[in-house]
């Protein structure tokens, strides 16, 4: 089992923590903060909710968390270290003499929003082993961490990092060169201050400005983003089109990007008075509840258009063992799979649509055939199995967030004909949701009607129908 120092448990500590525990690995957490176990707590529930329904398979076992009460304790024997402690320079620097002390070795990554990796390694023996690992809240869903390694930097150090970061689901985004605040921050305070004037010329307010952005280009930026989205917006002419149309604009005065407004208290107020009446009736764990199932929901959007973050979503997921290993697939009933139910498998009554368990029976029926050689490969040597009836009793509800398991049996197989039947139980209290049975065909691809297997083929399968037969009895 691998190990993770976060130091400092605010919301981007409590989110690195997620994401590192959900994809196995042991975690250790220092915060002075006395309501730092409470705090972090609450973030766990949400990431445990909103992470595994992002794939189509369980997430490795959750590792250990602990918490330390020093520094020393907590980077001791860690494979790599996160810091998330204020954006305070002299208190990072003191951070960082502690935890060189204790672990002069492990990546050190900083969440850092602005400063520049010269300036973290100032007085470091070992700061050649410090880089920029910026992410973005909340940590555990969205996967872009930008990585700064600056000059000095050991590559095999940094390389090490990002392999981490990837086997944690993350896409680090190499940036070249130290600059202050990175390369997504920089185009974040650009909207910003823009909208900072919308708001104080009085020509939107704090809720108008967000429903620009996400009934808008927010939703074409989230898949394309900037030039992708621009070289479409020119046609047939491309990037090359878009800039002779619109290059222009850039010197009218449709911006104020190096003209901030004073933060004026009357300013400051109308902000937080028009925010208040936007969003206060909800509470912030509403409010991220609301933010990750939107995520959730585009993110497996785009896994199923194999874009952007859904293509990085199905990459992971593939590095992830199915359930279908060959103990679970040799057992009686065999276990073929294990998922949470994801929110957009739901419907207007909160609990599982009932195509949806088509799906599970689906998964199933192909983690048993891939055993038998009768996986996507099959199409290949000119045969397949088509189902031709399945059936489906509702014996309780699956709601979002359930873990289940599909136990799967092989009823019967004769001549071109296979039968299988399917629970889905949920794991935890061990519960029957619903039982499925499926009627196959075994189909010669080329005339398109049914036709026998392969005979040894055909003998696995009765081999296992017996198995499951014996194992009934």
């Amino acid at each position: 089992m691998s190990k993770a120092a976060v130091i400092g448990g605010g919301v981007i500590g409590g989110g690195w923590a997620a994401r590192f525990l959900l994809n196995g690995w042991d975690v250790v957490i220092y915060d002075p903060d006395p309501e730092a176990e409470r705090k972090i707590g609450e973030v766990l529930v949400n990431a445990r909710w909103a992470l595994p329904m992002l794939y189509d398979r369980a997430l490795p076992p959750e590792g250990r968390l602990t918490w330390a009460k020093t520094i020393a304790e907590a980077v001791e024997g860690a494979d790599y270290i996160q810091e998330s402690v204020p954006e305070r320079l002299d208190l990072k620097h003191r951070v960082y003499a502690e935890i060189e002390a204790a672990n002069p070795d492990a990546p050190l990554g900083s969440s850092t929003s602005g400063f520049k990796p010269s300036e973290l390694r100032e007085g470091m023996a070992t700061g050649a082993r410090v880089f920029v690992a910026h992410p973005f809240n909340p940590v555990y869903l969205l996967p872009l961490i930008e990585v700064v390694p600056g000059e000095g930097a050991v590559p095999a150090i940094i390389e090490r990092a990002k392999g981490f970061l990837k086997g944690w689901g993350l896409y680090p985004l190499e940036v070249r060169k130290e600059i202050d605040a990175h390369i997504a921050d920089r185009f974040l305070e650009a909207v910003w201050r823009e909208a900072l004037w919308l708001v104080r010329d009085g020509i939107a307010t704090t809720e108008e400005i967000d429903n620009a952005i996400r009934y808008g280009f927010g939703l074409r930026w989230a898949q394309m983003g900037l030039f992708e989205t621009y070289r479409i917006a020119g046609g047939e002419g491309g990037m090359a089109h878009f800039i002779a149309q619109f290059g222009p604009c850039l010197s009218w005065p449709w911006t104020k990007l190096m003209d901030v407004p004073e933060l004026t208290d009357e300013l400051i107020r109308a902000i937080g008075d028009q925010s208040d009446a936007q969003s206060g009736h909800m509470t912030i764990r509403e409010l991220e509840r609301k933010r990750d199932t939107n995520l959730i929901s585009m993110m497996r959007a785009l896994r199923a258009r194999g874009n952007a973050a859904g293509a990085l979503i199905a990459e992971h997921e593939a590095s992830i063992p199915a359930a279908g290993r060959a103990a679970d697939l040799a057992a009686v009933p065999a276990i073929t799979a294990r998922r949470v139910i994801p929110v957009d498998w739901t419907d207007y009554n909160g609990h599982m649509n009932e195509s949806r368990y088509g799906q599970i029976w689906s998964d199933g029926t192909d983690e048993l055939l891939r055993e038998f050689g009768a996986g996507p490969e099959m199409i290949d040597s000119g045969s397949s199995f088509f189902t031709v009836q399945s059936n489906t009793a509702y014996r309780a509800e699956a709601m979002a967030g359930d873990r289940v398991r599909c136990e799967t049996r092989i009823e019967e197989v004769k001549g071109k004909k296979l039968r299988v039947t399917h629970r889905m139980i949920r794991e935890g209290d061990e519960e029957l949701l619903a039982e499925g049975d499926q009627i196959l065909l075994h189909v010669d691809m080329a005339t398109r009607r049914s036709a026998p297997p392969p005979p040894d083929m055909a003998a696995k399968m009765e081999a296992m129908a017996r198995a499951h037969a014996e194992g009934r009895d």
